[in-house]
């Protein structure tokens, strides 16, 4: 890459900016601060923001490492096992399904695609009616989102879309199906494709290249490679600090040294899974049992296209167009809809997703210059008998998610490869394989409508993937049918904020960082009139 592009973080850390690698600790540390935030992802970096902008004192731990600018090398094998939770395999209890999350500074914001949605009204509205978070309309929402998507560059995509998009948004065309442009949160984008192994031009506008850099300069402290074991309570329902262990150089394993820091206030923002498990590592109050409970993805399906010219999905933006039409046909507590869009192509995250294995696999991996791909994202939570999963403790206190997948999401996921299988067809795709053991693929719109009509729907036979945890510290209108309230307070601990998508009480039918961003900026600028004792200001005072 061009030398001379910025890397705000490095320089800033050269500047004096607070930065401690607790992989490099030769003794125990002890800290105090106001606001302990535990994560850097979407929600812990605008909270780290807002707070230090309110001249609080700050401190951001992560249990991933600081990779920099300069560090993103367009490597799959470097940055899955650097950057994603369990080397990018992170897989629910029956190993049905795969999950990629960030583990890095910056969490999944550094990683991720770029689309930024904001939360659907639909979804809104169902919170709203059915789960009584009467303040989170549309309209009370709406200035939040704005204002994080200006300072996020968050805008539709005005680039051409590469051929793996395209190819989405012809073939819904042709049959009459509705597809847009995806907005992406990006500035100066060189459209090079490798987002989900971190930007190396500092084009996508990630916690990392934004809100972090902007609290450090204000003083905050980073600690990263810092695994939170449990937070303190001090036996007045509150929290006293949190204690950590420092892991050794290779991120994994836990170094003999221990981080104790002591908080007037506690942000958790360790993402969908990390923050229940935090809470049950800590024995908190929880007498509803609802810590870890509905804890959501969107559990998506796979549909690989082979065309007669190169598609190259590998190169230009990632994401950039999507549909909605199939999310849109019926009533949101019915049966399962599922946003469509593409993913990237390359190498390593292809070819670990394809089934099959042997000569099978490898004559799949032989159209890979020419393959094309859709997933859709199935909408879970709404539908009675669609519950989610239950985060829990494995016996060393690490986190697994358990996500039984139920008839109601098969026969979802079965009118979802219908639905891209059509579509590659319409396209004009040479032939079309859903990504399910029992099928090496169909060579016309007829034949796969008839072979995936018959196909098992099973875990581990039709691959299942996931990029958006969700839930398992849900917000409710009171504490029988969750664990915060609507601005993220916890309901038993006074001194405890939950701000990052463990807050949703259902998945949300989008991509969620977005929806992470408001609800960050509209809770901590909250919060920190608080902690200050400063007027809350009008958009935040008049929701309730």
């Amino acid at each position: 890459m061009a030398s001379n592009i910025r890397d705000t973080m490095r320089e800033g850390l050269a500047a004096g900016w607070k930065h401690i690698d607790a992989s490099r600790l030769t003794e125990d540390l002890l800290l105090d601060t106001d606001v302990l935030i535990v994560g850097s992802g979407a929600g812990g970096g605008v909270a780290a923001e807002i707070l230090s902008a309110a001249g609080l004192d700050v401190v951001i731990v992560e249990e991933g490492p600081l990779w920099t600018t300069r560090d993103f090398r367009m490597r799959e094998g470097e940055a899955y096992p650097n950057l994603y939770q369990e080397s990018a395999a992170r897989k629910t209890a029956d190993k049905a399904v795969n999950i990629l999350q960030g583990r890095c500074v910056g969490g999944s914001t550094t990683v991720n695609w770029t689309s930024s949605f904001r939360t659907p009204p639909a979804t809104l509205a169902h919170w709203q009616q059915a789960l009584g978070l009467k303040s989170l309309s549309v309209e009370a929402l709406t200035p939040w989102f704005a204002t994080m998507e200006a300072r996020l560059g968050v805008r539709p995509w005005d680039v051409e879309p590469n051929e793996n998009n395209a190819i989405l948004a012809r073939g819904a065309r042709q049959l009459g199906i509705r597809a847009d442009v995806i907005p992406r949160n990006v500035r100066a984008c060189w459209n090079i494709g490798y987002c989900g192994t971190g930007c190396p031009t500092a084009a996508k506008q990630s916690m990392l290249t934004t809100t972090l850099p902007a609290a450090l300069a204000r003083g905050a402290t980073l600690i990263s490679r810092l695994r939170a074991e449990r937070l303190i309570p001090d036996g007045r329902q509150r929290i006293a600090g949190l204690q950590g262990r420092a892991l050794l150089p290779d991120g994994l394993r836990a170094g003999p040294y221990a981080v104790r820091i002591r908080a007037r206030h506690v942000v958790l923002a360790a993402g969908a899974i990390g923050s229940p498990a935090l809470l049950l590592r800590s024995r908190l109050a929880d007498p509803h049992g609802r810590v870890g409970q509905r804890t959501f993805l969107h559990p998506t399906v796979v549909s690989a296209g082979v065309f007669a010219a190169r598609v190259d999905g590998y190169a230009g933006a990632p994401q950039s167009i999507y549909s909605d039409h199939f999310l849109e046909q019926g009533p949101i507590d019915g049966p399962l809809g599922f946003k469509l869009e593409t993913p990237p192509l390359h190498p390593v995250l292809y070819s670990t997703t394809l089934q099959g294995f042997g000569a099978a696999h490898a004559t799949k991996m032989r159209d890979f210059p020419n393959a094309q791909v859709i997933i859709a994202l199935v909408r879970d939570g709404f539908h009675p008998e669609s519950v989610g999963g239950r985060v829990r403790l494995r016996s060393d206190g690490s986190p697994f998610l358990d996500y039984p997948l139920n008839a109601v999401f098969w026969e979802a996921a079965r009118r979802a490869l219908l639905a891209m299988a059509e579509i590659q067809f319409a396209a004009g795709a040479g032939r079309v394989t859903p990504v399910h053991e029992d099928t090496a693929g169909y060579s016309s719109w007829a034949e796969a409508r008839e072979g995936i009509a018959t196909l098992a729907m099973q875990p581990r036979r039709c691959r299942v993937v996931s990029a958006h945890v969700m839930g398992g510290c849900a917000m409710a209108d009171t504490p029988a049918r969750g664990v915060v309230d609507q601005h993220g307070r916890h309901f038993h601990i006074g001194n405890l904020t939950v701000c990052d998508g463990s807050l949703f009480p259902t998945s949300l039918g989008a991509n969620p960082q977005l929806s992470i961003y408001g609800l960050a900026a509209r809770n901590m600028t909250r919060l920190a009139a608080e902690l200050t004792g400063n007027p809350v200001p009008a958009a935040a005072g008049n929701e309730g």
